[in-house]
């Protein structure tokens, strides 16, 4: 990152600065500033509490000591009170400040690295003194650089003790070695650490960082058909049926309500059951296949019930704590509106028909994709629309369908007008596609992304992709972590029965500040439409699913007790809250995998048998540090979920049985009685 040079003192009367060609660096180097998103010309993100780390290297000729400090401005360009780095390891010349961010907005973040002179100056006098070499020569120049310092404290107290140690050090009735020591006290080094005495300061360029609220973070999903909520008289459902349904999704713990499509729905081309092509007349097709003669994006099923019914089901998903996540699929029936109205937003193929929507194997023949660079202007403005007309009724998250199959400058304007004028709106990319499109989807403005966490199973496989979630791309992508969805019921979950179920919400709920579940997850759904396939049997996306949660309570075929406990450990816990503090631990057994995550004095320590078949032993040794702890301690740990508590140190027994105890999501206490507990074996 180029840096700029700050001299500490203006230049001398009558003297030309250098002239020539610009320079890369400034006086003291300050490169390779991090976070950075496409170069600087997209913001870097976080949300209001979320820790994080700055990171930029540092150094500067010769041996004099260099220093380094983040200094953070609010998006009324206001500085806030500067953050001293530290060299990261030895010798690499990196720096690092862990910062966190405040209010919503626009801010910025420079760093700034300068000469220290006062400790070059303890580094000789250290040396020097002891040996007597240029004693008080090296004692008075410890004595002007204190002056100097205590010359811009701004309080008489820490003055002060600068000014004391200055006399000190010219006290030539004591001996040098009291003089020196004088001058390193601990009151010394806490005055200094506030107030240093800087030289030579060059400021990195700023970068931008951006404040979003702690939803684009942290919370749990919950995803549902209003339409399969119906009642025996009317199995269709309607906005006020589905309402029903709120109180038990809020007494689960979650935090937003995904809800599909809940547009009019064509009828040319209309799917039925299972994907078949000859739907019959009651059949209720597919949401995405949005638009008919009812209206398109702007209306609502008629089925469903009215706008207004919509609002009263927002309103009362607010009562009950719950944000409303609403689809937003920009594709249409061939029945919808701007069919006829826009033929020019269509691609039309040499016979002026239009080509229905493709995902080799999979055919959409319900669906037209949209072509955007006939009209990408009109299409803005129309998307814009639609968005703040649900926006006027209660909407301030959108999922977003596919928004990889639609060109990325679409969406940065899209976004970006929207976020101008309402930066609480939450965009979640749902886009299982490419890594450079995804990542590029994030850093262009979609607050979440879905993740390929459903692909993830074994230990190497989560511990590589949660490594790469949690590092710099975590500066600008948040994961979503889906259990499943309507589309992804994965093999693990076919085949591993409601263990597996259990241990994969333990994962998603722990690794990632955001997750999410599909409507049937919690009763163990996973029958699929055939072997190899990852769709399930009898789709709700293709028809009416009504379920009886009271008989599946009433009869424990359900593990929504597990899931409303995970949401409750997820609030209680703030480290939880955060993605960028995961840590990897050693277990020795490849079905058994260690993590944690730590936030100030919260401490969470997750250990999970990923194998939902066999029960499995393994020692979990653990990175004490990562833990903030001495190596050499041992700490009471209560699990959870269970209530228990033990004791754990460095090395660690665990035996975890599928469908008794999948994994222990410990809460590491603080140092009290060793008479507490034993190794977990369960």
């Amino acid at each position: 990152m180029p840096a700029k040079h700050h001299s500490s003192s203006p230049p001398e009367p009558g003297r030309r600065e250098p002239s020539g060609p610009p320079v890369s660096v400034g006086r003291i180097p300050v490169l390779d500033v991090r976070p950075m998103v496409r170069q600087g010309r997209r913001p870097a993100k976080a949300v209001t509490g979320e820790s994080f780390e700055i990171s930029a290297t540092v150094f500067r000729e010769g041996h004099d000591a260099v220093a380094a400090n983040v200094v953070l401005k609010d998006p009324e360009g206001r500085p806030g009170p500067f953050t001293p780095m530290r060299e990261l390891a030895p010798g690499t010349d990196r720096w690092g400040a862990t910062v966190t961010a405040g209010a919503p907005g626009l801010w910025s973040y420079t760093v700034e690295a300068w000469g220290d002179p006062v400790s070059t100056w303890r580094h000789h006098a250290r040396i020097k003194v002891p040996a007597g070499l240029d004693t008080e020569l090296v004692l008075e120049e410890g004595a002007r650089l204190y002056e100097r310092a205590a010359a811009q404290v701004p309080d008489a107290g820490s003055r002060g003790v600068l000014l004391a140690a200055v006399g000190a050090l010219r006290d030539e009735s004591r001996a040098a070695a009291s003089r020196l020591a004088a001058a390193l006290t601990p009151e010394v080094d806490r005055v200094l650490a506030r107030h240093p005495l800087r030289e030579l300061v060059t400021s990195s360029d700023p970068l931008p960082l951006l404040v979003e609220r702690e939803r684009a973070l942290f919370g749990s999903w919950y995803e549902f058909f209003p339409r399969s909520e119906g009642t025996p008289e009317q199995p269709h459902g309607t906005f006020d049926t589905a309402a029903r349904r709120l109180p038990a999704i809020a007494a689960m713990g979650f935090d937003v309500v995904y809800l599909p499509p809940v547009h009019p729905i064509g009828t040319t081309f209309r799917k039925g059951p299972n994907n078949t092509l000859n739907a019959g007349p009651d059949d209720v097709g597919v949401p995405w296949a949005i638009g008919s003669p009812e209206g398109g994006h702007d209306a609502v099923h008629p089925d469903l019930g009215t706008v207004e019914d919509f609002a009263r089901f927002v309103a009362r998903a607010g009562e009950l704590g719950l944000e409303v996540a609403l689809d937003f699929a920009l594709q249409c029936s061939p029945d919808h509106p701007w069919v006829h109205k826009h033929p020019e937003w269509f691609h039309h193929r040499p016979d002026g028909s239009i080509a229905h929507a493709e995902n080799p194997p999979k055919k959409y023949q319900d669906i037209y994709p949209i072509a955007f660079d006939a009209d990408m202007d009109g299409l803005v403005a129309e998307t814009v629309r639609v968005l703040r007309f649900w926006m006027g009724h209660g909407v301030r998250i959108f999922r977003v369908d596919n928004p990889h199959t639609k060109p990325v400058v679409f969406w940065e304007r899209v976004i970006g007008e929207i976020n101008r004028a309402d930066p609480d709106v939450i965009f979640l990319a749902e886009a299982f596609t490419r890594p450079a499109m995804m990542h590029t989807l994030a850093q262009i403005g979609f607050q979440q992304s879905y993740t390929y966490f459903t692909w993830r199973n074994t230990k190497q496989e989560l511990t590589e992709y949660l490594t790469e979630l949690s590092g710099e791309a975590a500066s600008y992508m948040r994961p979503n972590f889906f259990a499943n969805t309507p589309d992804i019921l994965h093999a693990y979950l076919q085949h591993g029965g409601r263990p597996a179920f259990e241990v994969r919400a333990v994962l998603a709920a722990t690794l990632s500040p955001t997750w999410g579940i599909y409507s049937g997850y919690e009763l163990c759904e996973n029958t699929p439409l055939r072997e190899g396939s990852e769709e399930y049997l009898d789709s709700e996306k293709y028809q009416l699913k009504p379920r009886d949660w009271e008989a599946a309570a009433r009869e424990g075929r359900t593990i929504a007790p597990l899931v409303t406990r995970l949401n409750t450990i997820r609030r209680e816990n703030p480290a939880l809250r955060q993605l960028r503090n995961l840590h990897f631990h050693d277990a020795d057994q490849d079905a058994v995998i260690a993590y944690s995550k730590r936030q100030g004095s919260n401490t969470v320590l997750v250990v999970a048998n990923l194998d939902p078949h066999h029960t499995q032993e393994a020692t979990v040794s653990l990175d004490m540090p990562q833990l903030g702890l001495d190596w050499h301690e041992s700490v009471p740990v209560r699990d959870e979920l269970t209530g228990e508590t033990y004791q754990w140190g460095r090395a660690n027994y665990v035996r975890l049985e599928p469908g008794i105890a999948p994994a222990h999501v410990f809460r590491v206490l603080r140092p009290s009685s060793p008479s507490i507990g034993g190794s977990p074996t369960t």
